[in-house]
């Protein structure tokens, strides 16, 4: 589990293959940046832009990971080199700062628009259609694996969009600032509102 509260943006350095096949997953190499390590054992979670990873190697300052196709296929930015957020697993000791996060991708959005506005930051967000029954005004959702509250839900024939307003702090501790108009962002809608629904629907399956 996770809280989307980003600990330290860190990086992908080396990407490589894990075979010869078409369809193959990749290794991560990736410079944790100000991510601390010292506690990080093999085969501990850490979330890169939300989607949580198994450390299957330890280099100095950095680690690996190995991202399955299916893993690939299902997320953003985990194919290329550059930037990524980062948060190693929750512990029952650490204060819960943003909302419980599974660090599983529901699905990706499009970003629609994102713009300053006073000191902040509109991000809009167009979700797909089954992702939109969760998301609620003031409710909790998680873009790239950064905890946010969404300020406004419109519902469209394509699915759904939702606004955000992104402080001057998130932009400046997040990769959040790297996204642009048509991008894909790692969305994961909040944890009670699925508990919600498979109770709502649960006597309908009766």
């Amino acid at each position: 589990m996770f809280t989307g509260i980003v600990a330290a943006v860190g990086k992908i350095v080396s990407i490589s293959p894990l075979s010869q096949q078409a369809d193959t997953g990749l290794r991560l190499t990736l410079d944790a940046g100000g991510l601390p390590l010292s506690d990080v054992a093999l085969g501990d979670s850490i979330a890169l832009n939300g989607a949580c990873m198994t450390v299957v190697a330890k280099t100095g300052n950095g680690f690996s990971v190995d991202v399955s196709r299916e893993s690939l296929n299902c997320t953003a930015g985990l194919d290329a080199l550059g930037e990524v957020n980062l948060e190693k697993a929750l512990t029952l000791a650490d204060r819960l700062g943003g909302h419980l996060v599974s660090g599983h991708v529901d699905g990706l959005g499009v970003v629609r628009k994102f713009e300053a506005v006073g000191e902040s930051h509109e991000l809009v967000i167009e979700a797909p259609k089954a992702i939109g029954k969760y998301l609620a005004f003031k409710g909790s959702i998680v873009v790239n694996g950064v905890s946010l509250t969404v300020n406004r839900v419109t519902d469209t024939s394509n699915g759904c969009e939702f606004s955000i307003n992104l402080i001057p702090h998130t932009i400046e501790v997040t990769t959040l600032k790297h996204l642009v108009v048509g991008g894909k962002v790692n969305l994961e809608v909040d944890l009670i509102a699925r508990y919600v629904e498979r109770m709502l629907n649960y006597k309908n399956t009766l």
